[in-house]
Order: C-alpha cells, then sequence, then structure tokens
C-alpha cells in the first residue's frame, strides 16, 4: 500500500505542471465567450482591462503579503523597472492589442493564431539558450519538426478558409448584439503583433524569476501596475466617463471571472509552471483552448467553422504535441542523471548541458 502511494505522489509530482496547466486552458475558454458578450454589451476593452487587473491585484494581494513575507526579495529600483517593463508586456502593451482585436475578428480565430505564440517562444528561447536542442536526438529533432508544423498550421487557419460548416442544431446560446465588424487585416495585425510581445513576455518571465522568486508577489505587482499603464492609456483614447461605469450585468461579472481567475489565480500558475519547466512548456498547452473554442462556438453558439480552421488546428496540434514529446525528453535526461523530479527549469538546463557536454567528449575520446 505504501509503494502505491509512493508511486502515485511521483506520478503526481511529475505531471502536476501538465494537469495545471490544462485547468488553465478550460479557464482561459469561458475568458473568451464572456468577453465577447461583455464587449457586446458596450463594454470598453481597455477598461475591462484596467478593471480585472485591478480586481486581480486587490485579490492577491494579501496572499502574497502573508504566504511570501519571509522568501519575497527586496524590491530594488532596477528589479522595479524590469517588472514595469514585464507589466508593459504582458498586461499594457499585449492584452490592449489582443482585446482590441475581437472586434475585427472572432474567438475562434484568436484562440487559433494564440498557437503561434509557443512556436515564437520556442525560437527565441533557443536563441537565448534558455532551451537546449540536441539535434543528433530524436526528441530533439521533433522539437525543431513541431515547431516548423504548428507554424505551417497556424499559417493554414490564417490563409485558408475552406467550404464553410454551419451547426446543424442552431445556437444554444444566444448572445446578445452579437455582430463582428469584420476587418481582419487589420484584427490579424493586432492579433499577430499581440502574440509576438506575449511570447517575449513568457521568455522574460524566466528571467525575472530568477531574480524575484515569489510568484504571488510578482502576481499582484503586474496586476496593479499593469492596470495603472491601460488605464494611463485607456485615459488617453477614451473621453467619455460613460465609459468607466460598470451596472451589475454581464460586464461585472466578466471583470470578477477575469481578474479573479485569468490576472490572478492562472498568471499565478503559469508563473510557477515556468520556473518549475522552463517559459516553452507554458505555451505548449494553448492548443487545447483552440479545440475548446471551435466546439463551443459550433455547438452552443452556432458560429460558422471553415474546413480551413479544421485542417489547419490539427496540424497546428500535431506540431504542438510533437514539440511537448520533444521537452518529455528533457524529463528522462533528468531521471537518467539520477537527480530530483523537483528540479527547478535551470537546474534541469544546466543538467541537460552537462549530459550533452559529457557525450561528446565521450564521442571525442571514442577511437
Amino acid at each position: 500500500m505504501a509503494l502505491e502511494s509512493c508511486k502515485f505522489g511521483t506520478i503526481y509530482r511529475r505531471f502536476k505542471p501538465h494537469l495545471l496547466m490544462v485547468l488553465t486552458q478550460f479557464g482561459y475558454t469561458f475568458l473568451y465567450f464572456l468577453t465577447e458578450a461583455s464587449f457586446n454589451h458596450g463594454m470598453n476593452p481597455h477598461v475591462h482591462i484596467t478593471y480585472r487587473h485591478i480586481v486581480a491585484g486587490v485579490v492577491m494581494l494579501p496572499f502574497a503579503y502573508f504566504l511570501e513575507r519571509k522568501v519575497r526579495p527586496k524590491l530594488t529600483l532596477p528589479l522595479f523597472i524590469e517588472i514595469f517593463v514585464l507589466s508593459l508586456l504582458g498586461v499594457g502593451l499585449t492584452l490592449n492589442m489582443y482585446f482590441a482585436s475581437l472586434r475585427y475578428t472572432s474567438p475562434t480565430f484568436l484562440a487559433s493564431m494564440v498557437n503561434t505564440i509557443a512556436s515564437l517562444t520556442f525560437i527565441v528561447a533557443v536563441a537565448l539558450r534558455l532551451e537546449v536542442v540536441d539535434v543528433a536526438s530524436p526528441r530533439g529533432m521533433a522539437k525543431i519538426f513541431g515547431t516548423l508544423v504548428s507554424l505551417a498550421g497556424v499559417m493554414t487557419m490564417t490563409l485558408y478558409k475552406g467550404p464553410m460548416l454551419r451547426s446543424l442544431g442552431g445556437a444554444v446560446v444566444h448572445i446578445q448584439g452579437n455582430t463582428i465588424h469584420e476587418n481582419w487585416l487589420k484584427g490579424s495585425i493586432l492579433t499577430a503583433a499581440s502574440c509576438i510581445t506575449w511570447s517575449i513576455w513568457y521568455i522574460m518571465q524566466a528571467f525575472t524569476l530568477k531574480k524575484y522568486p515569489a510568484q504571488l508577489s510578482l502576481t499582484t505587482w503586474m496586476s496593479f501596475i499593469g492596470a495603472a499603464q491601460s488605464a494611463v492609456f485607456t485615459a488617453c483614447i477614451e473621453h467619455k466617463r460613460t465609459a468607466w461605469i460598470i451596472g451589475f450585468d454581464i460586464n461585472l461579472w466578466c471583470i470578477i471571472y477575469a481578474g479573479v481567475v485569468c490576472s490572478g489565480l492562472i498568471i499565478f500558475i503559469q508563473l510557477w509552471c515556468t520556473e518549475a519547466k522552463g517559459p516553452v512548456f507554458v505555451t505548449m498547452f494553448n492548443p487545447l483552448s483552440t479545440v475548446l473554442v471551435a466546439v463551443l462556438a459550433y455547438f452552443v453558439l452556432g458560429e460558422v467553422l471553415y474546413t480551413g480552421s479544421i485542417i489547419g488546428g490539427a496540424i497546428a496540434i500535431i506540431g504542438l504535441y510533437l514539440l511537448l514529446w520533444g521537452k518529455e525528453g528533457d524529463q528522462e535526461v533528468q531521471t537518467k542523471s539520477q537527480e530530483p523530479l523537483h528540479l527547478t527549469y535551470e537546474e534541469q538546463k544546466e543538467t541537460k548541458l552537462h549530459v550533452i557536454t559529457s557525450k561528446e567528449k565521450a564521442l571525442q575520446m571514442d577511437p
């Protein structure tokens, strides 16, 4: 019995990040439709971003203060500037572009384009030597091939629509005012720009967490600073006071859900997984929300679905999970080196570099 409990505990520790990231994708899936309903109800996207991060900061503050007061590093001016830039990339700039693009496209398109973040993050991580790729191993080649395949899938979804598939049963849930002012060029540019800054944000988290390894506190700081940045931006482009007034309706519930769940809990989980498994791992679960959004949009909301989206989505998911299979090789290197399963991402990277270097030296010495 004790052996079974120990085995279960080992499996749970190994796949805990995977389970947490799957749960975050469910959280993001509901956010797509809540925000679409809220924006169609008259909510300004930039006001929404400001309010949701104020809510997230207020909710996370007591947990960060009491739970991390012994481990939280001193906040110096250079570190504060780094967190300010991190907040700008993750909130002030990225989210404002991302949700603005929802006015010109659709939730399905946005969820599909988010799949590029994993590939972009992987490319940047390799360039910055945050990610180790052994081109001589099958798993190393799987990382490279998976990245190329996923990008091909996203390009297919973007450039090819194909025949249209209408929902057979019609919409089960109707969103009032559900009209999309299609401007795919403008929407695509905004979405692509947000995906680029988003990938840089994931990479920067890995560096900031080394200096400030307090995920709750970092989440709180990013929420408050990001809310302030978004408020300044919104005040510059939105001059109507009525835009800031929130009633007891879908707008309020959307802000509370987005603030507590998505900008608070999910960001904390992602920071924890980034420290444990690296920034590329965190972005590899985005295809799950793509599938969930497409299924719900088709069967529940009665949205039109194109065969190009299905084909491209399938290609992107295959590519990204080839990348995931390649990443699992990192765990095998760690196990073979007989290190504990709870090593941090940086320790795993150093272990992989040591193992690869040892292999190269052994090959050079072999006559």
